[in-house]
């Protein structure tokens, strides 16, 4: 009998493995960037200061501000291009953090759902700073058997890709 269980689990458990559906992915990128972290917070403090350290962000639409539940629509691209939605979650001065989300995406320029980030400066002993953001997020399509361009690995690199823009853009701003 115990002959039996066994054949039938190795049977049924590929099965069971690949119906789960997709896995939780997440990013984590940091810079060293050669400025005070009070500087490097005011940089980016203001939610919607994304348009003036993120190349892809030509537009940033929303009051600004740094209260939880404020919202943005960013332009992407051009000034026609497409639209990510975001909202400000949490917003803390005193640690230099804060986090957000996307509630609305275009898949062709993010191909995430489930999106949510935090942006943290850190001060480092020789008076720079050192800025990090990381995010978690689910492929944008959300079955099994992704399309090439919605997989997990298109989610992972479109969103490093976005991090390592963002942080080189606030790096240069800050350090020059």
């Amino acid at each position: 009998m115990p002959r039996m269980i066994y054949l039938l689990l190795l049977l049924v458990l590929p099965a069971i493995a690949s119906a789960h559906g997709p896995s939780r992915q997440k990013v984590t990128r940091e810079i060293q960037i050669n400025a005070p972290a009070p500087e490097v917070w005011a940089a980016i403090a203001d939610f919607c200061s994304i348009k003036t350290w993120h190349p892809a962000v030509v537009a940033c639409e929303g009051p600004g501000g740094s209260e939880p539940g404020t919202t943005r629509i960013l332009t992407i691209g051009d000034a026609d291009g497409p639209k990510l939605h975001e909202e400000l979650q949490k917003f803390d001065a005193e640690k230099m953090t804060l986090k957000y989300k996307i509630a609305k995406t275009d898949n062709s320029v993010l191909p995430v759902t489930t999106y949510s980030a935090f942006m943290t400066v850190t001060a480092n002993e020789d008076g720079t700073s050192t800025l990090q953001w990381r995010g978690g997020f689910y492929r944008g399509y959300p079955n099994n058997n992704p399309p090439p361009e919605l997989n997990d690995e298109a989610a992972l690199t479109a969103v490093t890709g976005v991090y390592d823009a963002g942080l080189a853009g606030i790096k240069a701003l800050v350090e020059n």
